[in-house]
């Protein structure tokens, strides 16, 4: 932060390796400093267990079509209640909304049924319990890296301190082309990842959810294994 600083968005877990950040620390040093914080929480919320009072920011904002598996274009915005008054929303609102969080809700004419399903995945999600999600997903997280960590070759962009990681995490085959690699899987062995190539490094993240089988993650782990012992078939 410099004395021009006014507002930092961060990221709650960084999309592209699954590192959790420190948002509470970031935005109490942001705070003393007077400047405000927004969080990104698109891939954090309903992934692993946390409550708004856990990150002290002023806005929070998150899609709703990822962990908590409700449809594409539905979120949630959260602004602290003395920030609300300042902030213009999309829509201009009439005056007596001006503290009002509902102000943000007018996007113009939409279909209703994105919305009213929102409720349905919070009854799924409350029915399994987030802390009970959370623990399923570190488990199958760490059952395939558990498998791959001591394997030559393999190498991993994410940490293994669950304070940094929870579903999401990004493994690389050094030597190889990370592209090439998640090609084959999907195309021979119908295994879905998401190959990134970054400036500071490539990989492959791995996101295995509720429904990802342990049997599937056997598999994923074998041919990884094979790749990194053989290369990629010619």
């Amino acid at each position: 932060m410099t004395p021009r600083t006014r507002l930092i968005q961060i990221a709650h877990q960084i999309n592209i390796t699954g590192q959790i950040t420190p948002i509470k620390a970031v935005c109490e040093m942001a705070r003393a400093r007077g400047v405000e914080t927004i969080v990104d929480g698109a891939h954090s919320f309903a992934q692993f267990y946390f409550k708004q009072s856990d990150l002290s920011c002023d806005y929070f904002g998150t899609s709703l079509h990822k962990w908590l598996y409700a449809p594409k274009g539905t979120g949630l915005l959260y602004v602290k209640r003395d920030k609300i008054a300042k902030v213009w929303p999309l829509f201009a609102a009439e005056e007596k909304q001006k503290s009002d969080i509902r102000k943000f809700e007018e996007i113009g004419t939409h279909s209703a049924a994105p919305k009213l399903a929102i409720g349905e995945a919070l009854l799924f999600h409350n029915g399994i319990g987030g802390k009970r999600k959370e623990a399923r997903l570190r488990y199958l997280s760490r059952y395939w890296m558990d498998q791959l960590k001591n394997i030559p070759k393999v190498r991993f962009n994410t940490s293994f301190d669950p304070a940094q990681m929870c579903a999401i995490a990004n493994v690389q085959i050094e030597g190889l082309d990370q592209g090439k690699i998640g090609s084959y899987l999907f195309s021979q062995h119908h295994i879905f990842t998401t190959p990134i190539v970054h400036e500071e490094f490539q990989g492959l993240r791995i996101t295995p959810n509720l429904y990802t089988t342990l049997p599937e993650l056997n598999r994923f782990c074998e041919v990884m294994a094979t790749i990194a012992r053989k290369g990629l078939p010619s």
